[in-house]
């Protein structure tokens, strides 16, 4: 059998387009919700264009998949190709030698001068090689508001965070629950995470995540992030304990709830459901206070192949992340998926107000932060989820000894 760089070698002379040996190609993902399943299907049908056929393994819930995924590749049993967060997830398993080399066609088509920000293929690169492919930007600094469930009721929709926290007994004296809130560990660890940036601003955040400050996770203002999420106790109802996050969204679309604090991914459950940003819904990038992004979002991988079809297979790996990088793919799969494009040279006019808000912000370097998949490792990302969560479902847990907690995992964290 040839080696895997002559097969590369051989797809990239062969062109992507090739209907001669077509392959299935097996692509595992946990985007399952309505808003995700519409952006999947822009990927698949334009995938099976290329003559090769894309066989869907959805598995719900990132938590769930990636243990699986992770397993199946390290075990022996890869899939051609999978979805992960853009970042730290898949760090060992290029290391290890898991993953198809993509170099020779991001070469080629030129990624390095189309993706923006730059990081994001900086995540994909190792050794001076890239393995993946990312295919948006998403941040979790959003928080989406009904507009009716306001005006209905006599109130002016709020334009920061502040303001929410403000009309929540009101709120309440309407039966409407003010902050909808999925009880996932992910979810309240971002919930934490958005609100370190609206009040400690991107001075804190980057003390935090990139130069690990131990000062700065001792600092007063750090001490008001976990009162804030402590606050953030009474705006849920008691039914948030393993709610799924489209769940909450879908409290937020049908009036049930007055806002919800989630990723932009949030976007796609309004479109599904026919809603307008800026007509029945609003967006507040940085809860209105600090308008800035962290640009994590997702990534495809591609690992090696086995078996006697490997060389087909990798053909098909190529006109895959070939096809991921393309304009017009990069238009319609991220105006289904609320995110935004990794690309900064295609017409994004298509795109509602909440996304023009967030291509407007990209626009300035000093407005883009690192996700947290990009800084921190699965197993300190780890930590810091159980210690929120446990934070936030203990009223009876000091801030003291919590933010104690918090400090003690800086100080070993990788």
């Amino acid at each position: 059998m040839k080696s895997l760089k002559h097969c590369i070698a051989a797809a990239l002379l062969a062109g992507t387009s090739s209907m001669a040996q077509a392959a299935d190609l097996e692509v595992t993902h946990w985007w399952t919700s309505g808003g995700e399943a519409a952006a999947v299907k822009v990927l698949a049908d334009n995938f099976n264009k290329t003559g090769h056929n894309w066989k869907d393994s959805a598995i719900a819930g990132g938590g769930n998949a990636r243990p699986v995924i992770i397993s199946r590749i390290s075990g022996g049993d890869p899939m051609g190709a999978t979805q992960l967060n853009s970042g730290r997830d898949a760090e060992e398993l290029v290391q290890a030698g898991f993953m198809t080399d993509l170099t020779e066609l991001a070469e080629k088509e030129g990624w390095k001068d189309i993706v923006r920000p730059s990081k994001l293929l900086d995540s994909c690169t190792y050794e001076g090689k890239i393995f993946c492919v990312p295919v948006n930007i998403h941040s979790f600094q959003w928080m989406w508001l009904n507009r009716s469930v306001f005006t209905d009721n006599g109130m002016e929709v709020p334009k920061s965070w502040d303001e929410m926290t403000a009309m929540q007994d009101k709120l309440k004296e309407k039966n409407i629950i003010p902050l909808a809130l999925g009880g996932e560990p992910w979810q309240i660890s971002g919930l934490a995470g958005v609100l370190t940036v609206a009040l400690g601003g991107v001075e804190l955040h980057t003390k935090i995540n990139v130069e690990k400050s131990v000062e700065a996770a001792e600092s007063e203002i750090m001490t008001r992030v976990f009162e804030a999420l402590g606050n953030a106790r009474s705006m849920v109802d008691p039914g948030n304990v393993g709610r799924a996050w489209n769940t909450a969204t879908n409290m937020v679309i049908t009036g049930k709830a007055a806002s919800q604090i989630m990723g932009d991914w949030a976007q796609g459950e309004f479109a599904v459901a026919g809603q307008v940003a800026g007509k029945d819904y609003d967006c507040l990038p940085g809860l209105g206070i600090n308008p800035v992004l962290d640009t994590g979002g997702d990534s495809f991988f591609f690992p090696k192949p086995k078996g006697d079809n490997a060389e087909e297979i990798v053909k098909a790996q190529l006109a895959m992340a070939s096809m991921l990088m393309s304009k017009q793919v990069q238009v319609d799969f991220n105006l289904k998926k609320g995110s935004l494009p990794i690309r900064g040279d295609i017409d994004m006019s298509a795109a509602n107000d909440c996304m023009q808000k967030g291509i407007k912000i990209l626009e300035k370097p000093e407005n883009i932060l690192p996700s947290s998949e990009q800084v921190w490792s699965p197993d300190t990302q780890g930590q810091f989820e159980d210690l929120w969560v446990e934070f936030f479902s203990s009223p009876e847990m000091k801030v003291a000894d919590a933010q104690a907690r918090f400090v003690n995992i800086i100080k070993t964290a990788d």
